[in-house]
């Protein structure tokens, strides 16, 4: 098998898990299923942050890269308080805003930078011949991400066929980013670059959690503490679960 057709069989595979991890919000009902969905979401973003993201930039980069957290965190900030209008300036529910608000266009740009560098590192393992390993891990991580990022874009109100688009272009990253290093490995050094971007976005997923997400699930979930805590919970679990998937692929 050529590693362009492995690619693109893993990256179907991958692509097909995120749109069927968008489907669980759009059957969640209205906002009192939703609530727990956005805690899920929550979890899942200091899962990835605290138990994959930051250890694997530790690990190829050293204590140095750690600096560029609070780089993350602070650029999307700028970026939604002077490019994009901040949902959570006002006390308005996020549909209010008519499915315009940044919060999730934010968490699409967060997740897709990371998914991308999914597939440069899927795109690295087909090379080595252990793509097997790399797709298991990276297929398991996109299913949790995809919920995540459904439920915060159907918190703003967003559409079914907007939501299934969004879920699309996320899990595209993965062959496009397999893509990119098909095509530049000889010129680009990837490997110097990765655990600088992951600590860039683990401090973007942190931002979207802290200043986003758990404000907005404290506000309006008040008669479901418990469920949106176990929700909460329930997201870091899984994404703890998945660091001896990862240890697994880097065995």
């Amino acid at each position: 098998m050529t590693h362009g057709l492995a690619v693109a069989l893993f990256s179907g595979v991958i692509v097909a898990g995120a749109m069927a991890g968008a489907l669980v919000p759009l059957f969640a009902g209205g906002e009192r299923r939703l609530l727990p969905l956005l805690s899920f979401a929550a979890g899942v973003m200091f899962g990835a942050a605290f138990f994959h993201m930051l250890p694997e930039a530790f690990r190829a980069g050293g204590y140095g890269v750690f600096s560029l957290v609070p780089a993350g965190f602070l650029a999307l900030f700028l970026l939604e308080r002077y490019v994009l209008v901040h949902v959570c300036e006002e006390p308005a529910d996020f549909a209010h805003h008519g499915g315009h608000g940044p919060v999730g266009l934010a968490a699409f740009l967060g997740l897709s930078a990371h998914t991308l560098f999914d597939g440069i590192a899927l795109g690295s393992a087909v090379v080595e011949g252990i793509g097997g390993v790399a797709f298991l891990a990276i297929a398991a991580h996109k299913v949790p991400s995809s919920v995540a990022l459904a439920s915060i874009l159907r918190s703003e109100g967003k559409s079914d066929s907007a939501i299934l688009l969004y879920a699309a272009a996320f899990g595209l990253m993965v062959p496009l980013g397999a893509l990119v290093y098909l095509a530049l490995s000889s010129a680009v050094s990837f490997a110097l670059l990765a655990p600088q971007a992951l600590a860039f976005s683990a401090g973007t997923f942190l931002y979207i959690a802290v200043s986003d997400l758990l404000p907005y699930v404290n506000r309006h979930g008040k008669q479901g503490r418990s469920r949106t805590l176990l929700a909460m919970v329930a997201g870091l679990l899984v994404m703890f679960a998945l660091t001896f998937v990862n240890e697994r692929a880097h065995a």
